[in-house]
């Protein structure tokens, strides 16, 4: 029961994986939290996201002005503000960062904004527990694919993110870094199939880059129980991948699509852009295991590694979405079995695709 008693403090937790996250824990399911901590610097959102949670509960106002009595506290704060962090943190048993800037055009024409939060933000967590003796039990840092053989500043920023983590635990013994590195998320903010879901729902055309790009694809929930997993299992310096399939961007488009008369228009391939993701490099290869679902990136660095003969290396080479890549039916049947929904945007077309 990883939650029972505890204080979780999730960083960036207003967004998509953050409110699913925080509806698992607050099941109780794995035990029941002292208190759920979710900073972020959006206002709105978090008011929005209170409002889901409290609002059936109690008067508006009462939610709103006992927050700090209330089991899901929310927090007004920026991962940049050193004071900030150390202000969340110092209570926390367990600290998730979800926190970054995530899109790769974004962060190509703002390179300093994404050093900002993706590395200097990751820091602040490490100093604020370091400098303070923060009695901290975990940290858990959101990665991404794009940070394996990055060639975008996101997923250089997410490499130099994980490297400050799994560093952390050198000067750190009390506290256990850990990782957690995915794909796509089906549905999330940013992905591509809530854009292709609005050029759907207006007719078209629906945009693709190149037909034969490859995408991992993982829902919100499994991205969850990735996180729930690491916290559960992970030792010192680990990094958990899922072992999940992918799917050609025309698959995905297609079967999005169905019979509907919408064009498809091939754009290129975009700036920054990767053909096939890499969730497990060929160097990372030779110290990954397989431990239930998951590949484990074990640290490189040898006063983190723990090797054991129970868990011999698992891939003998890269884990490419090219490698793992779906055939059209088999696409539609994994959107069908993620029950895709997206805030905001009608999906009936997609439960008449996939019945």
């Amino acid at each position: 029961m990883i939650f029972n008693k505890k204080t979780i403090l999730i960083i960036g937790g207003t967004g998509s994986l953050g409110k699913v996250f925080v509806k698992r824990v607050l099941s109780g399911k794995l035990g029941t939290p002292k208190k759920i901590i979710v900073m972020s610097r959006d206002e709105a959102k978090q008011h929005q996201m209170r409002m889901s949670y409290l609002h059936k509960l109690v008067a508006t106002e009462e939610v709103i002005y006992n927050n700090f009595k209330n089991t899901l506290e929310f927090r007004i704060g920026d991962i940049r503000s050193y004071a900030d962090v150390c202000s969340a943190v110092k209570d926390a048993d367990i600290v998730v960062n979800a926190a970054a800037l995530k899109q790769v055009p974004t962060c190509e024409y703002f390179p300093t904004q994404a050093v900002l939060t993706n590395c200097i933000g990751a820091s602040n967590i490490v100093r604020a527990i370091k400098e303070n003796s923060y009695p901290v039990n975990t940290v858990i840092s959101v990665s991404t694919d794009k940070a394996c053989k990055p060639i975008n500043v996101m997923g250089m920023t997410k490499a130099i993110q994980e490297r400050i983590i799994i560093a952390a635990n050198i000067l750190n013994p009390k506290t256990r870094f850990i990782c957690v590195r995915y794909g796509n998320v089906l549905a999330s903010r940013g992905s591509v199939i809530p854009l292709f879901h609005e050029q759907i729902k207006n007719g078209g055309p629906v945009t693709v880059t190149v037909p034969e790009m490859t995408r991992f694809l993982l829902s919100l929930n499994q991205a969850v129980e990735t996180l729930f997993a690491a916290l559960r299992f992970g030792k010192t310096g680990e990094t958990y991948v899922p072992n999940v399939p992918a799917a050609t961007v025309i698959n995905i488009a297609n079967a999005l699509i169905g019979k509907r008369k919408i064009d498809i228009k091939i754009t290129g391939i975009r700036p920054a852009e990767k053909m096939h993701e890499i969730m497990v490099s060929e160097e990372e290869a030779t110290h990954c295991i397989r431990r239930g679902d998951y590949y484990v990136i074990l640290p490189m660095l040898p006063e983190l590694r723990k090797t054991s003969k129970n868990e011999p290396t698992a891939l003998k080479k890269e884990f490419s979405s090219k490698d793992t890549a779906l055939d059209f039916t088999e696409t539609i049947k994994l959107l069908k079995k993620h029950k895709i929904m997206i805030e905001d945007v009608d999906l009936s077309h997609s439960e008449e695709l996939l019945r």
